[in-house]
This record gives C-alpha cells, sequence and structure tokens, in this order.
C-alpha cells in the first residue's frame, strides 16, 4: 500500500518537475561576461545614487587630512569606469571635457553617470571568447582581459565601500542600506 502512495505521489509530481524543467533558461554562453554587465548595471545604480544622495556642500568632505574628497573620489570612478571599459572592449573612451574637484556637483555627477553609459555601452556586445587576449594597463603592462574585467569589477567593490562610509560620516544612509519600501 505504501509502495503504490509512493508511485502516485512520484506521478502527480512529474507534470511539475517537467515544467519547471521546461522553464529554466538554458546556461549563459557567456558567463563571465554575463556576470560583469549584471554587476555594472548593480553598480551603475548604487554608485549613482551614492552621488546623488552626498549633500553638494560635502562634496569637499575627506574624512582625514590624508584622504581624497568625495569629489574626487567621484571623478576617480568616473576616469577608472572610462579606463576600464575602454580597456576591455577596445573602444576609445569618450572625450569629455577635463573636470577638477572643485566643480560643481552637477558636473561631477553627470561626469559619473556618463561613465557608467560608456561601460553600459561599450561592454553590451563583449563576450568571453577573447578572455584570454593581452589588454596593455598599468604602464603598459600586460593583463589578460579577464584580469581587467576582475579589476574593474574590484573597483566598483571598492569604490562603493568608499563611498558608503563617506555618506554614513556625513549622517546620510548609503542607498544598499536604505530600507525596504512597500
Amino acid at each position: 500500500m505504501i509502495r503504490k502512495l509512493a508511485v502516485l505521489a512520484a506521478l502527480a509530481c512529474t507534470p511539475l518537475v517537467t515544467v519547471a524543467q521546461t522553464t529554466a533558461a538554458p546556461p549563459s554562453t557567456n558567463p563571465v561576461s554575463d556576470a560583469l554587465r549584471a554587476g555594472l548595471a548593480r553598480s551603475a545604480k548604487n554608485m549613482s545614487a551614492a552621488a546623488d544622495a552626498m549633500p553638494a556642500e560635502k562634496f569637499s568632505f575627506k574624512p582625514t587630512p590624508d584622504q581624497i574628497t568625495f569629489a574626487h573620489l567621484t571623478l576617480h570612478i568616473a576616469d577608472s569606469n572610462n579606463l576600464f571599459c575602454s580597456k576591455i572592449s577596445g573602444s576609445a573612451a569618450p572625450e569629455s571635457p577635463k573636470l577638477a574637484e572643485t566643480d560643481s556637483k552637477d558636473k561631477l555627477v553627470a561626469a559619473l553617470k556618463s561613465s557608467f553609459d560608456f561601460c553600459s555601452t561599450s561592454l553590451a556586445k563583449l563576450d568571453d571568447s577573447h578572455l584570454a587576449d593581452t589588454v596593455p594597463l598599468f604602464n603598459n603592462r600586460p593583463f589578460s582581459r579577464a584580469a581587467v574585467m576582475f579589476i574593474l569589477s574590484g573597483s566598483w567593490a571598492d569604490h562603493y565601500s568608499a563611498q558608503s562610509l563617506y555618506l554614513r560620516l556625513n549622517g546620510v544612509l548609503p542607498p544598499t542600506a536604505q530600507p525596504a519600501s512597500h
């Protein structure tokens, strides 16, 4: 009797398993590039929101005399994005006016957002077929394209953590620490 119930239960669940298997997305053929693009989307959202959240009068803030200002950090993120995304994609970084950390918040945030737009465009067609290709970086030292992708992803984590620290030291809750809206 128990055996018959087990067989009936297994047969009853078979259509559910079949449906679940047919609705699952096929594995990515470019998992590294897809992961970088997913990180890009998340980082663009969070880092742009962090820059927006910092009050304009606090862009000159630095936690200690030896550290950089929030404005300098914002420019550094934009420059890093443009450099790394250019190197990874093989496309020229956009030409933009030279900004200084004394420029307005609006200009600095616009440069940051523009750098993420450039990354989105330049990395849109990136695939995993050239991960081993050599890319010159940092005084023309050779790096694999995969290594530069990891450097870029690591820089987003590093820079967002710095933005979050600067925000918290100024009484502003970082974007990813905001309570969920219902």
